[in-house]
């Protein structure tokens, strides 16, 4: 068995490349893993941009196979976890940083960072959503178990235009909240409006410096921007409300003060997608197969084949493109 996949590889002499190649059975099983899986589809995520484009040390590990997200079928599984013909989702794990990940036709994994296919989601759904929209789901699910209900107020979701944000979108307007969507994409109301979004605000004036009180507006926030956006949404958050934590697009620091925290009770929850157990992840898809109009995901998805990836990734980084791009492997 051979396959096609991206590889990523970089030495002193060559520099950088990532182009499309032919990889062996043996190649691909001197990973380390137990249970081998054909790709159906895969996606990009920016992490994968960042690996795709070189623009960050997101690789850590020479030549690589990139793709943080995948799902497809089993063809073994060492340790019996999961039967011939199971379809399973992989979402992280360190999958193309430290390990083989999904953008080639066959990947080589552990079975513990598996988990089945929810049944009423396709595949091709399921990387419409990818780690984004599990990520995003995960941020949800730490709303409800806080007790935000829709009547609490306002739900501020910032980077709302990218995949974590627009998801978050979706699905919260699906619950039933009311939906504020920051993004410095003002183009892109008409989108929003579709995902769910109630107000649509520029996201210029979270991204200042500001006071470390503010007037409270949002019962609980998604924050997938960090740096001052975060600490302004922490200002402006109502008392003993919530804001869960995933990203860092404007910077991982954290301009702050106490003030919300011990004036106002907000509650800073982080989210990691990437070491997440096994139970939050199928509670995270479980959630997303329940409650997420399926429909938006016909607008939120643009398939790709693995020769476009390059491209892609490169206007990820420049913030020239919105939604989810899935990567149809087999193409």
């Amino acid at each position: 068995m051979s396959f096609k996949a991206i590889i990523l590889e970089k030495d002193e002499n060559h520099g950088f490349t990532s182009s499309i190649k032919t990889v062996s059975q043996q190649q691909l099983l001197a990973q380390q893993g137990d249970t081998l899986i054909e790709v159906h589809y895969s996606s990009i995520n920016y992490k994968d941009a960042l690996a795709l484009t070189n623009k960050s040390p997101v690789v850590r590990q020479w030549p690589m196979i990139p793709g943080i997200d995948g799902v497809g079928c089993v063809i073994e599984c060492a340790n019996g976890h999961y039967q011939k013909g199971d379809m399973v989702i992989l979402n992280g794990w360190g999958c193309g940083e430290t390990h083989w990940g999904c953008l080639g036709q066959y990947a080589y994994l552990k079975s513990e960072w598996l988990i089945p296919l929810p049944q009423n989601i396709t595949p091709y759904q399921s990387m419409v959503l990818g780690t984004a929209g599990y990520t995003a789901a995960l941020c949800v699910k730490r709303l409800l178990d806080f007790g935000i209900k829709p009547q609490n107020g306002a739900i501020l979701v910032t980077g709302a235009s990218g995949g974590v944000g627009s998801i978050a979108v979706a699905l919260l307007s699906k619950l039933g909240y009311s939906v504020t969507a920051s993004t410095s994409k003002m183009d892109d109301q008409d989108y929003l409006r579709k995902l769910g979004a109630t107000t649509i605000i520029d996201s210029q004036p979270l991204k200042q410096a500001g006071k470390p009180l503010q007037k409270e507006q949002w019962a609980a926030v998604v924050d997938v921007v960090g740096s001052h956006t975060l600490a302004n949404a922490c200002a402006q958050t109502q008392y003993g409300g919530i804001v869960a934590c995933c990203g860092l697009a404007q910077g991982m620091d954290l301009p702050a003060t106490v003030a919300p925290f011990i004036l106002r009770g907000v509650t800073l929850a982080g989210v990691d997608s990437v070491m997440a157990n096994y139970h939050n992840r199928v509670a995270a898809w479980q959630l997303l197969s329940q409650h997420l109009d399926a429909s938006i995901l016909s607008h939120i998805g643009k398939t790709i084949t693995l020769n476009d990836c390059n491209d892609i990734a490169t206007k990820m980084i420049a913030g020239q493109i919105k939604g989810r791009y899935v990567v149809d492997v087999k193409q």
